[in-house]
């Protein structure tokens, strides 16, 4: 089966039971040619945007149009976190679906949030977990933090996730490490190539549901 078809029974059976963290292996048949979606606009940009220089990511962690289940809300976005896939819900029965870098074991993020912030460029500062894992690396950022920019580590931009109105200190964003796309090695946000974030970033509306698995 071809990559461009979508896990709808795993995303249906994640979505539908509370606290499943874990997917399954079954996979629908692809949309008929007739309806397949527009492509995401990285899919359709030059090459040279498609692949930024350097990175060297698996195939299928390129933005890619798929098929869900029609009752899975538009406008959200769903994580399923031991699968490195993020899928931003368009309209019933299709989804884009993104690669993410996601926590480390002990640090993956699990539960519903909502888009309670949107920046572009966004400037950085640790969180005090942050720097009390690892000072060497974290406490000359502790009480300035670092500005936006190209080496922020926040990349492009920034979409703050919120549960009850308070930020929960994690964020979907761009990064400066777009190779660690597909892997567990952040502090528990939700890491994309800079120009896959944008994407997403002009698509999702503030006040958006995300689930993450």
């Amino acid at each position: 089966m071809d990559r461009r078809t979508f896990m709808g029974t795993t995303l249906a059976a994640t979505a539908l039971a509370a606290g499943a963290a874990r997917a399954a292996d079954t996979q629908t048949a692809a949309l008929p040619a007739a309806s397949q979606p527009a492509q995401p606009e990285m899919i359709m940009a030059a090459p040279e945007n498609r692949f930024p220089a350097g990175l060297k990511i698996a195939p299928q962690y390129y933005p890619v149009s798929v098929s869900v289940r029609r009752d899975l809300e538009p406008g959200s976005i769903i994580v399923l976190s031991n699968q490195h896939f993020l899928y931003y819900i368009l309209e019933p029965g299709v989804a884009l679906r993104y690669g993410v870098a996601v926590g480390k074991a002990e640090l993956v993020f699990r539960g519903e949030a909502v888009v309670g912030k949107k920046v572009e460029w966004p400037s950085w500062k640790p969180t005090p977990e942050m720097i009390e894992r690892n000072p060497a690396a974290y406490a000359k950022y502790a009480e300035k933090g670092m500005e936006g920019g190209p080496k922020n580590p926040l990349g492009a931009r920034a979409i703050y996730l919120f549960q009850d109105g308070r930020d929960t200190a994690i964020r979907i964003h761009g990064t400066i490490e777009p190779n660690s796309i597909g892997h567990s090695v952040s502090n528990g946000c939700l890491r994309m190539v800079n120009e896959h974030v944008i994407d997403l970033y002009n698509r999702v509306q503030m006040g958006a549901k995300v689930t993450v698995f």
